[in-house]
């Protein structure tokens, strides 16, 4: 018994059903061993969360020892006009 085109055919559509199957699996598979490296969605999030926490943290100690430089800045600035070259006025003039 010979087999006729339209055997053929069925027969082509049959493989090639199974080897969409079998490949969509397989890659299913793959791309799950893939994304398990990745953290899920809360614990990205939850890791940006911190991290913005602790970059609102720098910016405010920045600022803070910006104002205390500035401050400190101001009095050496006050103090060398007070006191030329470093030492007292009474002094200079011994």
């Amino acid at each position: 018994m010979a087999l006729t085109d339209s055997d053929l055919k069925a027969i082509q559509n049959l493989i090639k059903i199974t080897l969409d199957e079998v490949l969509e699996a397989k890659l299913d598979e793959k791309l799950d061993e893939k994304l398990a490296h990745f953290p899920t969605k809360e614990e990205y999030f939850d890791r940006e969360d911190k991290m913005m926490g602790e970059l609102k943290t720098i910016r405010e100690e920045v600022t803070f020892m910006s104002d205390l430089l500035s401050d400190h800045k101001d009095r050496i600035v006050s103090l060398e006009k007070i006191h030329p070259r470093g030492k007292h006025p009474a002094s200079l003039q011994a």
